[in-house]
């Protein structure tokens, strides 16, 4: 799937997803655990912020949320309604360099074809104040699928693998690499990195 596919992709979905997914659970809680290690009135960019329920809602009023789909972002504000919302995609993030305190990307970089997700991570570091934090959903495996019937519709889902993404981390300048388990939106249990940026 190119990008235009994943993005009408997520619009068809969007509403299902945010149906079917709990803003609450042990992911959410790492959250208030990013925030503990920002200083205060922190600025956060949420990548593939969707409805915003799972992560804007926890996240200070100075946060600013990018998807590509239109549709998740209406649904981000009607949770949000003061909230900063961007149509934007990963790789070629439309914010300044040096400008956020931390970047949260909740099951969204596998989204992203995994020969692109290096230079995620570095638009990510871009946009991120030296000694600065990312917080991400941690992929396993290593696959490239479109799976059809995925929410009702069709979703690219890829990842280079757990290994070499933390690789990846590490050449855009994350130093300092922390793991933890979680439970994701749909009730599965998923690995998460806290990352510093050097």
């Amino acid at each position: 799937m190119d990008r235009q596919a994943v993005r009408t992709a997520w619009d068809e979905v969007s509403e299902t997803y945010a149906r079917n997914r709990d803003p609450n659970g042990s992911d959410a809680d790492l959250i208030d655990e990013l925030l503990d290690r920002l200083g205060p009135a922190p600025r956060v960019l949420d990548a593939g912020c969707g409805d915003g329920a799972r992560t804007l809602a926890n996240l200070t009023d100075t946060s600013v949320g990018i998807d590509i789909s239109r549709e998740g972002l209406e649904l981000a504000a009607e949770t949000l309604p003061n909230g900063g919302l961007v149509e934007a995609d990963m790789v070629s993030v439309p914010v300044a360099g040096d400008a956020v305190d931390a970047v949260t990307a909740y099951h969204s970089v596998f989204h992203v074809p995994r020969e692109e997700q290096p230079a995620v991570y570095e638009e990510f570091a871009r946009i991120t104040q030296p000694g600065g934090w990312l917080l991400m959903t941690l992929p396993g495996g290593r696959y490239e699928t479109v799976r059809r019937g995925w929410m009702g519709g069709r979703m690219l889902f890829s990842t280079p693998g757990r290994e070499q993404t933390l690789t990846q981390l590490d050449a855009a300048g994350y130093g300092e690499i922390e793991t933890t388990t979680a439970t994701d939106p749909l009730g599965s249990s998923t690995e998460f990195v806290f990352a510093q940026l050097a």
